[in-house]
C-alpha cells in the first residue's frame, strides 16, 4: 500500500492505496474533483487531454512539479495539491484551447464554466474552423477499437490543425465489426451511429455494416460481424441470441415457468 496526502485546496487528507495505484485514483478516493476527458477504466492510461494536471512533492523534497495525475504513479509519501496555481492555471489554458475548438459541446462548456471561464481567447485560432466541432481528439475512440475489441478499424491522421480522428482514407472501414465502442467511450458524443434499414451506420466513419435479425421477432439488432465472433449465429436459442425486447420477454416467460 501506499499512503498520500490529498491537498484540495480546501481540505487535506492522507489515503492509502494498493501498489500500481495512479495518482488519479487515490485522488478521487480522496474525494477531490478532477476532470478528465482521456481517462477511461479498462484501458491504459493516455495523459492526451491534461485536465487532471496536479502538482506534487515527494516525501522530504520541497521540489515541485506538475504532472498528471492518471499516469502518474501513486508514490508512497507523496503530497498532492489539486488547486496549485500552477495547475489550475495549466487546466484552465487546456480548457481554452478545447473551448475554441468545440465551441459548441456541452461538455467543454460546463467544464470551462466550472474553470471560471465563458470565452475562449483562442477562439477561431484552433481546428479547421467548423463551428459543429464535437471531437477533442482524446483518442478514447482510437484506443477502445484497438486496445480492447482489437479490430483497429480507425486511427489518428494528419498533424497539428488537421489533425482528427477517420476511418483508412475516409470510407469504408473493412475491420469494423460494428460493436460500438467508439459512441460509448466518447466524452463529447462526437462519435455518430444510427441503425436503421436492416443496416448499422457509423456515419462519423463513413461505414456501414449489415445488422442479423432477431430469431424471434425478426427486427435487425446485432451487427452480423459481431454475430460471428460471439457464436451468436449458431445460438440462436439461446437467450443472448435474441434481441433485448425477446430476450426479456423469454426470461420471464421463463422465471413465471419455474415459479409453477
Amino acid at each position: 500500500m501506499s499512503t498520500l496526502t490529498i491537498d484540495d485546496g480546501t481540505t487535506e487528507c492522507t489515503v492509502s492505496v494498493p501498489a500500481g495505484a495512479t495518482l488519479l485514483q487515490a485522488v478521487r478516493l480522496a474525494g477531490a474533483r478532477l476532470p478528465t476527458l482521456c481517462h477511461w477504466e479498462g484501458l491504459p492510461p493516455y495523459g492526451a487531454c491534461r485536465l487532471c494536471l496536479v502538482e506534487v512533492a515527494e516525501e522530504g523534497s520541497s521540489r515541485t512539479q506538475l504532472v498528471a495525475a492518471c499516469t502518474y504513479p501513486a508514490i508512497d509519501g507523496l503530497r498532492v495539491r489539486t488547486q496549485a496555481p500552477g495547475a489550475v492555471a495549466v487546466r484552465r489554458m487546456m480548457l481554452e484551447l478545447l473551448l475554441a475548438r468545440c465551441p459548441t459541446s456541452e461538455v467543454i462548456r460546463d467544464l470551462a464554466a466550472e474553470a471560471g471561464l465563458d470565452a475562449s481567447r483562442f477562439a477561431g485560432e484552433t481546428g479547421d474552423g467548423r463551428a459543429d466541432e464535437l471531437c477533442v481528439l482524446c483518442g478514447l475512440c482510437v484506443r477502445v477499437c484497438r486496445d480492447l475489441v482489437g479490430a483497429a478499424a480507425i486511427a489518428f491522421t494528419g498533424r497539428g490543425g488537421a489533425r482528427e480522428v477517420a476511418a483508412p482514407f475516409h470510407i469504408q472501414s473493412e475491420a469494423c465489426i460494428g460493436c460500438g465502442a467508439c459512441a460509448a467511450v466518447c466524452p463529447t458524443g462526437a462519435v455518430r451511429i444510427e441503425d436503421s434499414g436492416g443496416q448499422r451506420h457509423l456515419v462519423t466513419w463513413n461505414t456501414v455494416v449489415p445488422l442479423k435479425p432477431c430469431p424471434g421477432c425478426g427486427q435487425p439488432f446485432a451487427p452480423e460481424p459481431m454475430a460471428f465472433l460471439t457464436g451468436l449465429a449458431e445460438a440462436s436459442e439461446h437467450l443472448w441470441g435474441l434481441c433485448p425486447a425477446c430476450r426479456r420477454k423469454e426470461a420471464a416467460l421463463s422465471l413465471a415457468a419455474a415459479k409453477q
